[in-house]
Order: C-alpha cells, then structure tokens, then sequence
C-alpha cells in the first residue's frame, strides 16, 4: 500500500471522509478530489494529502484533476447524487467521465462503492442507479473496477444510521409496515473501511462485484428495536399495514432532520431484501483485528458521547467527525450544538443533562431552534 498512489474522490462524505484517513495511515499517497478544494480544509488529514479540483460531470475537470495528481494507481469513486433530480443519469455521466479520463491517464483499476442489487425484476431507483454507474465505470481499455456492494452503514453520520436513530429517538412507537421484515446484512463502517482499502490490492482482490457484511443478517424492524433497546430508549414496535416505502419516502422529509430526497431514495430500497450474495470478500480477504464486528458492538459505538472531533483523529470511527453533516447526530447533539456557544463556561457542563430529555421533546425543541436560526439574517462581511 505504501507504493500506491491513491485519488479518492466523494472524500467530502461520510464515507469518503474516513477511508481517506484509513489510506493515510497504511501508508498510501493520497490525492483527493473535490470540485471545491476549498471544502478540504476543514478536514484534519488536509495537510498529509495532495488536492486537485474535480468536477466529475466536466469531462474537461477530470482530464486536468488527473493530469496535476500526476501518475495514479487506484481511483477510490465514492461520488453520488442521490437525492437530486435525475441523478441516475447524472451519476452515469460523471461516471463514464471519470472511467474514460481514467484509462487515458493509465489508472489500473476502480475501487466503487455501491448497494447489494436485488434479483427482483423491478429495483428501486437508488439501487437501480447503483448498478447502472458500476456498468458505466467499465469502459473498453479501462481500468478493471472492484464494485462493493453494502447495505446499511453502522456508524454516527452515515445517513443510514441517522435515519434509524431518528426513528428510534422520535417514536413513541416503532411502526412496523410490512417491508420492515425484510432481511437485511448491515455492515459496521470499521468494518467497510477495512475491505475497501483491501480493494486496492491487484495482487490480492481481482475484478469483479463483491458484496460486503457484517456477521449477522436482521430486519430493518428488527434493527430499529436493537438501537431503540442499546439508546435506552423503551419503545414498542407497532405492526401497521398498507403504508408502502414511496409513502414513507414521501413523508421522511418532513418528520426526519434528514435531506428529504436522499432519505426518500433510500427508504425505497428496503422494498427489497438487502442480503449479500455469496461473492463476497470474505474468502479473499482476512477479517479485520479482532473480527467483524457485530449489530449491538457498532451502535454502542455509534452511541457513544464523544464530542465531534476531526475525522482523522477520532478515538473510534463509529463516532461522529466535526465535518459530518449538521444534521447528523442526535436532537440532543443539534441542541448542544447551537446553545453552546450562548451557555456560560460554568454551566456548559450541565449541557450533558440534555440526554435525559425525552426524544420528541428533544425533538421539537431542535425544531424550533433550527428554524430561528435558519430566520435569523446571515451577515455580509466587508
């Protein structure tokens, strides 16, 4: 790995975030991507990697990213648009952009991050889209791609995670429609992290679509009862019928803190069973220290009341960085955030109290200040 010259692009994300820390610390040259390198300052491993401006959906952007990173091995694709309008066709074409100024710069292979892709005939858009930018990274003459599929992401900040703990801290009751039985193989982002920086390996990983999980397969119910139970929260689950996922996408926008187009399209996958199939990195590459680590392990770690701290110096990388989202981490955590800088040194300790506030209280008071903040005039600067 030492000898690798890694580019990462998506390094602003969730995900991204951390695996360009992870690089960093087996010894990779990295080069990150974004199309504003200006963003890249706010992240603690800016001083230890190389930034290039990157728009994937300009082809032109891409040619001269990869011309000023000088020669690279492995392109890590973590760029998404899910959420917005049309982003299938908008992740195709940023993905043939990338795949083609790829093989033109002699990049030898691909690292994707996508879903598990169902066998039924009819897919959601987002899972879909998934397996349409797989296709589209594989150009004749290209570099060879290894696509990771996962399903959930376990780990504070990842927009999976948030959309569980938002449901289990804000419901008195968790309802559970049909499709919340489906099976479903959550994966820990330790543990995601760690087959993604094996998939660099030309020697060890061949080509080819891997899924990747965790030890054990749940429900999507079942996993809302598991955090509800390890957050202390007492909640009983609530069977209800007739409510489909295009209905709950609909709705998340306005009972979640969570962008409501991305939670919508990825609400609408949980139609389907979100298992991995048997081609998978298990038999190739070696479990992390310690083993995988499992459902209940990843959100006690998740929970954990650490402060936000720079990705690449968090004590565990379950917990939340100072530049994952705003709305990532809890009301409680939104709360603390904004009246900090208001509360006098003295009583800031009492802040912890916080945690005992029941979630929909908790949950409206985040409401209330979100929406004063977002009223107050942003000032100009001179």
């Amino acid at each position: 790995m030492e000898k690798l010259r890694i580019l990462v692009t998506g390094a602003t994300g969730y995900v991204g975030s951390r695996l360009v820390s992870a690089l960093v610390d087996v010894g990779a040259d990295v080069v990150v991507a974004s199309r504003n390198p200006a963003r890249l300052r706010a992240f603690g491993w800016y001083d230890d990697v190389t930034c290039v401006a990157l728009d994937a959906q300009q082809p032109e952007s891409v040619k001269r990213a990869l011309a000023e990173a000088g020669h690279v091995d492995v392109i890590y694709y973590l760029v998404h648009a899910i959420g917005q309008p049309d982003f299938r066709d908008t992740d195709n074409r940023a993905a043939t952009n990338v795949a083609e100024a790829a093989r033109d710069a002699g990049v030898g292979r691909i690292v994707y991050l996508g879903g598990f892709v169902p066998t039924d005939e009819t897919l959601s858009e987002h899972l879909a889209g998934r397996a349409e930018v797989a296709e589209a990274l594989t150009v004749p003459g290209g570099p060879d791609v290894v696509w990771l599929g996962a399903a959930i992401i376990i780990g504070a900040g990842s927009t999976s995670f948030e959309m569980l703990r938002y449901v289990g801290d804000r419901f008195l009751v968790l309802p559970m429609p049909k499709w919340a039985s489906n099976p479903i193989d959550p994966i820990s982002i330790r543990d995601a992290l760690h087959y993604l920086v094996a998939a660099a390996d030309t020697e060890k990983v061949p080509a080819g679509a891997y899924d990747i999980r965790g030890p054990e397969t749940t429900t999507y119910g079942e996993l809302l009862q598991k955090y509800a139970r390890l957050a202390g929260r007492r909640r009983a689950p609530l069977p209800v019928r007739g409510i489909d996922t295009t209905v709950v996408s609909q709705l998340s926008g306005l009972v979640l803190p969570v962008p409501g187009g991305l939670a919508g399209d990825l609400i609408e996958s949980l139609d389907h069973p979100m298992t991995a199939s048997k081609d998978g990195l298990q038999e190739i590459v070696a479990d992390p220290p310690g083993g995988l680590t499992g459902i209940d392990d990843a959100i006690r770690r998740s929970l954990s009341p650490q402060r936000p701290r720079p990705v690449n110096t968090l004590v565990d990388v379950h917990h939340l960085a100072d530049t994952d989202p705003d709305w990532a981490g809890g009301d409680n955590e939104r709360i603390t955030r904004l009246i900090r800088p208001v509360t006098p040194p003295l009583a800031r300790p009492a802040l912890g109290l916080l945690g005992l506030v029941p979630g929909p209280v908790a949950a409206a008071v985040r409401t209330g200040l979100d929406t004063l903040v977002n009223l107050v005039p942003k000032g100009h600067s001179a």
